[in-house]
């Protein structure tokens, strides 16, 4: 597998290049003349979803994340599986998931208006930006002109995703392969301040880290214990756990705080106190209440959302977000 997974990497190293490139082709206001109001469609849309269910923020915010790490953000995290295809969004990291319906009504509502105009990917970039400043999170610019991918592979989503077992050097490696540099991964990881995680995603730091049955000594003994209240076994595969504990539904600097204190949720939170860039900016998070971190968080932002886009007469509009035309 590994070989394979090397020569995939580096392929998309080179269409990464290339999307560098595209991303110049991206302008704020793109949709101006073609579709005006396209932009407060979705804000309206998506404001009728967080109004009544605040949480979809975080998975919203993830649903992005998960779409540009897999051949650059063009929504190919939106497709169903087919008959012949099993796709991104059915890849195990995907299946949690939610807020399909918000993007599926963005379209629906700018099809009506501007028909084959608005892609779904540009939904997805807006939705998220929108939905994280709607719960008094950062706001971003989003430059639009993205185009929708015709190809969702349910192993690369498998693979290309971050884990969350994940050490520091492949975290790095594997952000550094997407032009995100330390500073971003530390900063985009600052997103877990929002939503919930499941036991099966740390439950091995708690029961069983080196597979003898013992705890991960970088862990806060007194953090697993709370959680193995909450993640009665290492097998629980249901229960949810808030990320950041007593904050998880307000977007705050509050999980640096909880990472200095070694009680990071997941081993790639952890991680980040591994490296002498990525740990100095989580104490000075940690000391200075995220004094920085909207500021740097709505740059990263900014800079992910131009992985490897499409633009010009490549890829298409859908006209459904679940489906190639």
């Amino acid at each position: 597998m590994a070989f394979p997974r090397l020569i995939f990497q580096l392929l998309f190293v080179i269409v990464l290049a290339f999307g560098l490139c595209n991303a110049q082709d991206l302008k704020l206001g793109y949709y101006g003349k073609t579709c005006p109001g396209a932009e407060a469609i979705v804000k309206k849309t998506t404001s009728h979803y967080i109004s009544r269910a605040p949480t979809l923020a975080a998975p919203l915010l993830r649903m992005h994340f998960h779409d540009c790490f897999v051949r650059g953000c063009d929504g190919s995290i939106l497709l169903n599986s087919t008959k012949n295809n099993q796709a991104e969004r059915d890849a195990i990291p995907n299946q949690s998931l939610r807020g399909f319906q918000v993007i599926d009504a963005a379209k629906s509502e700018l099809e009506h208006k501007c028909p084959g105009v608005v892609s779904c990917a540009d939904i997805l970039a807006l939705v998220a930006r929108d939905a994280v400043s709607m719960i008094k999170g950062p706001y971003w610019k989003v430059p639009l002109g993205r185009r929708d991918g015709r190809v969702s592979i349910m192993l690369e989503g498998l693979t290309n995703l971050p884990a969350p077992f994940a050490n520091i050097t492949s975290l790095k490696a594997q952000f550094a392969s997407l032009g995100l540099n330390a500073k971003d991964l530390v900063v985009l990881s600052g997103g877990h301040t929002i939503g919930n995680a499941h036991c099966f995603a740390f439950t091995n730091r708690m029961y069983n880290f080196t597979g003898k049955g013992d705890t991960d000594p970088t862990m806060d003994p007194n953090y697993i214990a709370r959680l193995k209240s909450k993640c009665t076994s290492v097998n629980d595969v249901t229960t949810i756990v808030e990320m950041d504990p007593g904050s998880f539904k307000t977007f705050d600097g509050s999980y640096y705080t909880y990472v200095a204190k070694r009680r990071g949720l997941l081993q790639s939170d952890a991680a980040l106190l591994d490296d002498k860039e990525t740990k100095a900016y989580v104490k000075l998070q940690a000391l200075s209440h995220g004094s920085t971190f909207f500021k740097d968080f709505a740059e990263s932002m900014e800079k992910m959302g131009k992985i490897g886009v499409l633009t010009g007469k490549a890829g298409e509009i859908r006209k459904r977000c679940g489906f190639v035309n």
